[in-house]
C-alpha cells in the first residue's frame, strides 16, 4: 500500500515537498481522503477540535509520524493509546513563537495602559486622561521558558523592565541568566508586577495557577495567560479579580471557547482575547516551510526536527 501523507493544506500550495509520497488533503472534514491505514505521516488539522484531530488515529495502522501545527500537544496526546509503538510526535516549534510573543506583549501593554478603558471611552465620547501604569521599571516573571517564553523576553528587552525572571520545569542557566524551577515560584511571585504564562499544558502544569499561586502575587499584579486555559484555576482567578486585588489578560480560558454569560467576560480588570496568539498572517508561510522541511527529512530518512516523544 502507498505510504500516504495527510496534509491540512492542498499539496500544490506547499512549496518544496519532496517527490515520492502520495500527498492527500484532509482538513478535518467528515470524509477521509483515503483509507487511513495507508497514512504514514499525519499532519494534524489546525484549529480543529480534539475529537476531529484524533478521529483517524485508531485506523492509521502504518503511521510513522504525527506532526502538529501547534506548539502544544495536549490535543493529540490523549489519542496515543490508539497508536502502535515507534510513532514520532513532532510539534510546531518555530511557527508560533513570534506571533504568540507579540500577543503576550500586546496584552501586557493593553492591560497596563488601560486600552480597553480607552476603547469604551471612545464609544461613549469620553476623554479619559490621567496616570496609568507603564511597563518600564516593572518586574516580569515568565512561567514556561521554552522557545515561546524566550521569544517573549526578546520583546521585553526594549521596554526597560526592572527585571525579568524565568521559570521552567527544571532549573538551568541561559545566556540571559538563570532559569528557576517551579519550586521557586513561592519565593518569586511576591517580587514581580507581571506574570506571563507560556508553559505547555501537562499533568504538572494543569491547575498550576491555583488559589495559593494567586495569593502569592503582590497586590495589583497582572496575570497574562498565553499558554492554555487549564493552567489556571478559573474559580480562583475569578475570586481575585472580583476582589479587585489582581488583574488578568487572557488569550486562553477554561472553559474554551468561553461561553456567553460566563462571569469572566465581565470580571473587573480582565482583558480577554479569543485564543489569537497563533492564527496570524505569519502562521501559514511558517507552517508550510516547517512541513516541507520535515517531509524532506522524512523522505531522506534523516532525523526529524521537533520530536517531542516516540510511542512505546
Amino acid at each position: 500500500m502507498t505510504a500516504d501523507v495527510w496534509l491540512p493544506f492542498p499539496p500544490d500550495e506547499v512549496d518544496g515537498l519532496p517527490h515520492g509520497p502520495r500527498y492527500l488533503f484532509w482538513n478535518g472534514g467528515p470524509e477521509f481522503p483515503a483509507d487511513p491505514s495507508g497514512c504514514a505521516f499525519y499532519v494534524v488539522p489546525y484549529m480543529t477540535s480534539m475529537e476531529v484531530a484524533l478521529r483517524p488515529l485508531g485506523a492509521m495502522t502504518n503511521l510513522r509520524v504525527v506532526q502538529t501545527l501547534t506548539a502544544g500537544i495536549d490535543h493529540v496526546r490523549p489519542g496515543f493509546d490508539r497508536i502502535h509503538s515507534g510513532v514520532r510526535l513532532c510539534n510546531a516549534r518555530g511557527v508560533h513563537e513570534a506571533s504568540t510573543a507579540e500577543l503576550a506583549l500586546t496584552l501586557v501593554l493593553a492591560s497596563l495602559r488601560g486600552i480597553p478603558d480607552f476603547v469604551r471611552g471612545q464609544q461613549r465620547e469620553e476623554w479619559q486622561s490621567g496616570f496609568r501604569p507603564a511597563l518600564a521599571d516593572k518586574s516580569v516573571l515568565i512561567v514556561g521558558y521554552g522557545s515561546i517564553g524566550s521569544a517573549i523576553e526578546d520583546r521585553l528587552v526594549p521596554f526597560e523592565c526592572a527585571r525579568v525572571a524565568r521559570v521552567a520545569r527544571s532549573a538551568r542557566t541561559t545566556e540571559r541568566g538563570r532559569v528557576h524551577a517551579f519550586t521557586d515560584l513561592p519565593r518569586l511571585l511576591p517580587e514581580v508586577d507581571v506574570v506571563v504564562l507560556s508553559t505547555p499544558l501537562t499533568q504538572e502544569t494543569t491547575g498550576l495557577v491555583d488559589a495559593e499561586f494567586l495569593a502569592s502575587m503582590r497586590d495589583g499584579a497582572l496575570l497574562v495567560n498565553v499558554a492554555r486555559g487549564a493552567v489556571v484555576e478559573t474559580k480562583a482567578l475569578l475570586a481575585e479579580l472580583e476582589s479587585g486585588r489582581l488583574r488578568a489578560a487572557l488569550d486562553v480560558t477554561d472553559p474554551e471557547p468561553l461561553p456567553a454569560g460566563h462571569p469572566l467576560w465581565h470580571a473587573p480588570g480582565c482583558l480577554i482575547s479569543p485564543h489569537a496568539g497563533g492564527p496570524t498572517s505569519a502562521f501559514m508561510p511558517r507552517a508550510k516551510r516547517l512541513l516541507a522541511s520535515q517531509l524532506a527529512r522524512y523522505a531522506a530518512g534523516e532525523q526529524l526536527a521537533n520530536v517531542v516523544l516516540t510511542t512505546e
